[in-house]
Formats: structure tokens, C-alpha cells, sequence
């Protein structure tokens, strides 16, 4: 009987320990501009407190470097054509997520 609880909280223990966080993924929002319609594409992984993807747009493809995790909360920048950007975030649920700069807010839809 001990090691049937036993192999039971270890199956438990590893399915928790490689579980997908829910900012994992592929997220895409838009909004508009001035100058029309910006559209980008983000591509998350969290390992543990970091975040690292890519952001990509028509203009092109960029690293997020700098990122964090705390909890619901994200925290990146991103370096593009000389200018870097810092970004904050939050999961508002499994498949909806915020994101703020010195530009806006932009709702993100996971893919």
C-alpha cells in the first residue's frame, strides 16, 4: 500500500514539475495607429521566473530580452532599430493577455 501512494505522489510530483505554464505559447494582438493597423505576433517560454520568446511584426523579428516572470506578471524589453522598448504584462486569463509600453495597451489572444 506504500508504494502505491508512493508511485502515486511521485506521478503527481513530475506531472506538476514539467507542467506548461499558461503564458507558454504563441499570443497575437493588434491595434491601431496613425498610421494604420500594427499587428504583432509573440512567442513566449517561461523557465521557472524567466521569460524569453520572440516579438515579431511586419517591420520584423526581435528577442525579448530582460524578461521576468512573477506570477500573473510579465516584464520584458525588446531592441529594435536602435530604440529599446520595456514592456509589462499581466494574464488576464488562459487565453487572453495584457501588455503596456510607452505606446499603449494591447490585448494579446493566444493562438
Amino acid at each position: 500500500m506504500k508504494k502505491l501512494f508512493f508511485s502515486l505522489f511521485l506521478s503527481i510530483a513530475t506531472l506538476a514539475a514539467f507542467a506548461q505554464n499558461p503564458i507558454d505559447g504563441n499570443w497575437k494582438g493588434s491595434r491601431e495607429t496613425p498610421n494604420g493597423t500594427f499587428e504583432v505576433t509573440y512567442t513566449f517560454k517561461v523557465e521557472g521566473d524567466k521569460l524569453t520568446g520572440t516579438w515579431k511584426t511586419q517591420f520584423g523579428e526581435a528577442a525579448l530580452e530582460e524578461g521576468k516572470v512573477d506570477g500573473k506578471k510579465i516584464s520584458y524589453s525588446i531592441s529594435f532599430n536602435d530604440r529599446k522598448m520595456s514592456y509589462t504584462g499581466e494574464l488576464v486569463s488562459e487565453k487572453e493577455l495584457v501588455v503596456k509600453s510607452e505606446r499603449g495597451e494591447m490585448k494579446l489572444a493566444k493562438q
